[in-house]
């Protein structure tokens, strides 16, 4: 339903898992895990999912095997079309990993951006990754060709130079959005900051070649965009010794912050997944992230319980159990 979705029931009654395919259905990716593989059913050979959003009806199959798009009921040959329908954004207490997880959450939380936001972010990322690949295998070999490896030089600068900007010129659209909504949630004037570190120093091609010694004795590639990092201050201190709250603040922030670029850059509202974060946070920190929220998102949020609501947003509440949904509220 448009607006405010909350689902209420105990864990481990499936909320996390509905929202999950709301997701993946909306963007054919998954949040939680790194490939959709990983998202089969033990002894499954694959999903279906099938759904609404507005008047477009999306389905889709997918199995180690293949995967099928269609859209209003026709299939699609590419998933152009289909990821434009709509747009989302995934909120979870998993998400402090990016500030204390290793830089690929950061990285990855950049690209679930991009390729929302630009048409040409999600063709040169599979392009960069090819390339990367078929380097690493090659220099992986016992016996590795420098003019062989030297072939996917070309593909990788020109992908990850696009690439390297486009992150760049994310994190600094996202910096004033993070600001504003780190100082809402944690009622505070701490200056947040975000830095952009990237994975090479000066001209690709030159770096490339600067590190050929290096990548023989590694067997990778040492340089380019897979070695970016995005890092955090508050105050202009590094984020890693701010408390637990100080953290999950700025976590929420940098997610809200991602939600209103989305809408800023697309012209699209995206639909928020809220999975049961609020157990993290005060009282207050929870009435202000309900609050401050996106008004033109549709929301989908689950959580054990509501009493500890100020106010009921509009919309409707769900009651699940065992999978199931048992009750509607509509308020």
């Amino acid at each position: 339903m448009p607006g405010t979705n909350v689902i209420v029931g105990p864990n481990a009654q499936g909320k996390t898992s509905l929202l999950e395919a709301a997701c993946v259905l909306l963007r054919l990716q998954t949040p939680r895990v790194a490939t959709l593989a990983r998202a089969i059913q033990h002894d499954k050979k694959g999903f279906v999912l099938d759904g609404y959003f507005g008047e477009r009806h999306l389905q889709f199959y997918f199995s180690k095997q293949r995967k099928k798009l269609a859209l209003d009921s026709v299939e699609q040959k590419s998933a152009h079309e289909y990821l434009g329908t709509a747009k989302a954004v995934w909120f979870s207490n998993q998400d402090i990993e990016l500030v204390r997880a290793g830089a690929d959450k950061r990285r990855k939380f950049l690209d679930f951006i991009g390729v929302q936001v630009d048409p040409g972010y999600r063709r040169q990322l599979r392009a960069y990754e090819k390339a990367l690949r078929s380097r690493n295998y090659l220099l992986k070999l016992p016996r590795s060709s420098w003019r062989e490896i030297e072939a996917f030089n070309a593909p990788l600068i020109q992908a990850g130079n696009f690439i390297g900007s486009a992150r760049a010129e994310l994190i600094g659209k996202l910096l004033p959005f993070a600001l504003e909504s780190q100082q809402v949630l944690s009622g505070s004037t701490e200056t947040l900051g975000l830095e952009y570190e990237c994975g090479v120093v000066g001209d690709f091609a030159e770096a490339l070649e600067a590190s050929k010694e290096e990548d023989l004795r590694l067997r990778q590639t040492c340089r380019g965009p897979h070695r970016d990092d995005m890092r955090f201050t508050l105050n202009g201190v590094g984020i890693e010794i701010a408390s637990e709250g100080q953290q999950r603040s700025v976590v929420l922030a940098l997610k809200l912050a991602q939600a209103r670029l989305i809408e800023q850059q697309t012209g699209v509202p995206p639909v928020l997944f809220l999975d049961d974060i609020f157990g993290e946070l005060d009282l207050r920190r929870r009435n202000a992230l309900l609050e401050h929220l996106p008004p033109g998102s549709q929301k989908l949020i689950t959580t054990t319980h509501i009493d500890w609501l100020e106010r009921l947003p509009e919309g409707a509440v769900f009651s699940m159990r065992q999978g199931e949904i048992l009750r509607e509220t509509n308020r």
